[in-house]
């Protein structure tokens, strides 16, 4: 029995109460800060393009484009949502690093309003989407974000959405397994287009191809069924480094959304700039303000991704250490306004920007569990100050989460798109997800489509 075969056989084989509930708990945390940034990024730039064109396509209505009013075919659906859930980089995180969210959420949500499935069954089918991500990532020991060739989502996620599609459809062992045979010739990411427009479509993409092709094993289109171990297959193509065969298949023992557990993001960019925000954050309670600022240095691992002096925009500036830095140290808070054009090219940011330096460290861990940043600032009296962040609040290692501290984030992020009626009746229904009728879930989704309604 090859390891496909395994793995599908493991899936297949489980159901809603084999989750535990830490589990259940976890993933319903994930599917609320999944909805609430994809309801705030269902307004940005590059969601309205690409739901307008998708408009255009005249697919058969099925599900809908959150945020947009309107309906289209349930692969079009999971493109726009998974991209709008994606554009602010503000979907939590996970170890190794991925995105595990929007290829998922959105896929779920998607069959559900098409096809009619209760809260439960998203839960579960998101359960497995998010662990068959993580377990791809474990044993591929894809920590090191230098190191990675691709951008995760691009890869793990195809197989992400199949899963999660997988369980909706009610697909068996052999659909299942070719399913991910159909997916695994769809992956691929250039992460070159991280700070572009093109980094969301990463998600988007990945959940679309994930459930068009578990669309198409269920109708009968075949594939080679044992992808994964095959010859020229997705281990060899995307793992060459190493897989631990293990750490795969030792799928939901624990799941991975447990231990070690997801981190919800506070700020929406790249993960590794939350130490330099955070050090920022700290250092502006310290000297009380930039405006006496004569230098800052930043000293961090190597991570030449994030290392961006002067970024071309304010989207470029989610993956940017020094404008991250010196955003928080100017303004005392890093939120979705941060990363706009108008708010990277203020007079005070291309200033501080241009006395603020980072050195690339090769002694400091460049892995989410190890890495810090160091920021000193000399003042123009020359007093000179520093603090070292080894992690953001809510990551690895640190105290965990409060609801009430994540409840600031859905709220901030719902607000954008939905009026407070709407948002209470959302966040009302998504507490309580597993226990919601098919109807009560296509009301959800009424409630997060439509335009804002006061």
């Amino acid at each position: 029995m090859g390891i496909t075969q395994q793995i599908c056989e493991i899936i297949t084989g489980i159901g809603y109460r084999d989750l535990g509930a830490d589990c259940m708990a976890r993933v319903k945390r994930a599917i609320k800060d999944g909805l609430a940034v994809a309801v705030a990024g269902a307004d940005q730039a590059p969601i309205k393009i690409v739901a307008a064109q998708v408009a255009e396509y005249g697919a058969t209505p099925a599900s809908s484009v959150w945020g947009h009013g309107f309906k289209t075919s349930p692969v079009y659906a999971a493109l726009v949502n998974g991209m709008a859930t994606h554009v602010l980089d503000f979907e939590p995180m996970w170890s190794p690093p991925t995105h595990s969210v929007s290829p998922t959420v959105p896929v779920a949500f998607a069959l559900a309003e098409a096809y009619g499935c209760s809260g439960r069954q998203i839960v579960t089918a998101v359960a497995k989407g998010l662990e068959i991500q993580g377990r791809m990532q474990y044993a591929g020991n894809q920590y090191v974000p230098e190191e990675l060739p691709f951008h995760p989502p691009g890869v793990s996620g195809v197989v992400g959405a199949a899963v999660t599609a997988g369980h909706l459809l009610r697909l068996n062992t052999l659909q299942l397994r070719h399913t991910i045979g159909i997916a695994g010739s769809r992956m691929g990411t250039l992460l070159a287009n991280v700070g572009s427009m093109t980094k969301g479509t990463h998600c988007g993409n990945a959940g679309a191809a994930g459930l068009d092709a578990a669309l198409l094993a269920r109708r009968g289109f075949t594939a080679n069924p044992d992808a994964f171990e095959a010859h020229k297959g997705i281990i060899e193509a995307y793992y060459a480094k190493g897989f631990d065969h293990k750490r795969f298949l030792a799928f939901g023992k624990p799941y991975r959304v447990v231990d070690p557990g997801h981190a919800i993001k506070l700020f929406p960019s790249q993960y590794g700039t939350h130490f330099a925000i955070t050090a920022g954050l700290d250092m502006r309670d310290k000297i009380g303000g930039a405006r006496r600022i004569r230098r800052v240095d930043l000293r961090g691992p190597v991570m030449n991704y994030i290392d961006r002096p002067a970024p071309v925009s304010g989207l470029d500036g989610k993956f940017s250490l020094q404008y991250t830095a010196a955003a928080a140290l100017l303004d005392g808070k890093v939120n979705i306004d941060t990363f706009t054009d108008q708010r990277r090219f203020r007079a005070d940011m291309i200033a501080l920007l241009g006395k603020t330096r980072l050195t690339q460290d090769a002694s400091i861990p460049n892995d989410l569990h190890a890495m810090r940043i160091e920021l000193t600032v000399e003042m123009i009296d020359g007093a000179t100050h520093r603090v070292v962040c080894k992690g953001p609040k809510g990551t690895w290692g640190m105290p965990p989460l409060r609801d009430e501290d994540h409840l600031v984030k859905l709220r901030d992020c719902f607000s954008r798109g939905l009026s407070e009626r709407q948002m209470n009746l959302v966040l009302s229904s998504l507490d309580r997800i597993e226990r919601l009728s098919v109807d009560e879930v296509r009301g959800v989704v009424r409630g997060i489509s439509g335009r804002k309604r006061r």
